[in-house]
């Protein structure tokens, strides 16, 4: 089992039979592993290295700097997310990072606008918000004809996916797994990020500058994943597994501990979890269902499963 590579560009081609290949070697990889890994994505390699610069500059500062961009009542959907707050779900341990969140912009008078916290800009990086926000609209575009040649894949109209994730609540991650000089510091259990499946659609993920990051084969083994520096590694979610019924496998993904010298050194990455809209029926397709593979899931809307998921890591408080 191995997860295939493809090229974003072939997509776009105009050659039908350059357009389908792409499609089948996508949807068969999400199919047997979850993951694939694309090549041409969209990004620069100049917005790519703003963005890595800006993340290590800002995860440098002192914690109590960083605090003043965290609002613990937003359930940890915006801004500045401190060290300890994350435990993936089966954990009791939290994981060994921090991250930042910049979350959706709506622009255009959807009153979905009303659904969602504001951003949290840090003062003393002003060009924060316009390279995030450049990544974002990147991903964003991105994994929307991503979610086109899955429709596709799945016999469905290629425009499925438009309305539903148009102004979707979607969180650019900027990650940082942070230096650990002596490895008896660690508490029993922790890693930098236990195994855990992602609660949305899809994740386009950039970077990694160590290694680290495994996905789990269907035989229970781990297999390293380790894309070349001008790809990102895509991966189902757990809402679009709901949704096919299992077709489409939302794999359990960890990034481990690596030895003493390994853990010195910090980790930067940047996943860009493409969600829809909350109110996105995520009942199973009834093309996914038969005698073989049964319903499998109960019916749920993209906004319930996203509050029993954040209410699993610890990052809602439970009334």
């Amino acid at each position: 089992m191995s997860i295939r590579v493809v090229d974003y560009q072939d997509y776009l081609s105009q050659d039908p039979v350059v357009r389908q290949r792409f499609i089948k070697n996508l949807g068969d990889s999400f199919s047997e592993i979850g993951f694939a890994i694309v090549s041409n994505h969209g990004v620069s390699e100049e917005l790519k290295n703003k963005l890595f610069d800006l993340a290590q500059r800002y995860f440098s500062q002192a914690d109590e700097i960083k605090r003043k961009d965290e609002d613990l009542s937003n359930n940890g959907q915006r801004g500045f997310i401190r060290k300890g707050r994350e435990t993936a779900k089966g954990f009791t341990v939290p994981d060994l990072k921090e991250f930042y969140h910049v979350g959706q912009e709506v622009t255009d008078g959807d009153p979905i606008k009303n659904e969602y916290p504001v951003n949290i800009w840090p003062e003393q990086f002003p060009e924060f918000e316009s390279i995030t926000m450049e990544v974002f609209r990147t991903f964003e575009k991105t994994g929307r004809d991503l979610l086109s040649a899955i429709a596709l894949y799945l016999n469905l109209e290629e425009t499925y996916f438009d309305d539903k994730i148009h102004n979707g609540n979607s969180i650019l991650r900027l990650l940082h797994y942070y230096a650990i000089e002596h490895a008896d510091e660690i508490p029993v259990g922790a890693v930098r990020a236990g195994a855990h499946e992602d609660i949305n659609l899809i994740t386009l993920l950039m970077g990694g500058s160590a290694a680290g990051l495994q996905a789990q084969k269907t035989d229970g083994t781990w297999l390293d994943v380790a894309p070349e520096p001008n790809q990102i590694v895509i991966n189902i979610g757990d809402m679009l597994q709901r949704l096919t019924n299992g077709r489409l496998k939302s794999t359990p993904h960890r990034v481990i501990n690596l030895d003493s010298e390994g853990l010195k050194k910090p980790r930067y990455s940047t996943p860009f979890f493409l969600h829809p809209r909350s109110n996105m029926d995520l009942t199973c397709l009834p093309s996914c269902i038969n005698d073989a593979n049964p319903k499998k899931y109960s019916d749920l809307t993209a906004g319930q499963y996203l509050d029993e998921r954040i209410t699993e890591l610890g990052l809602k408080a439970v009334m």
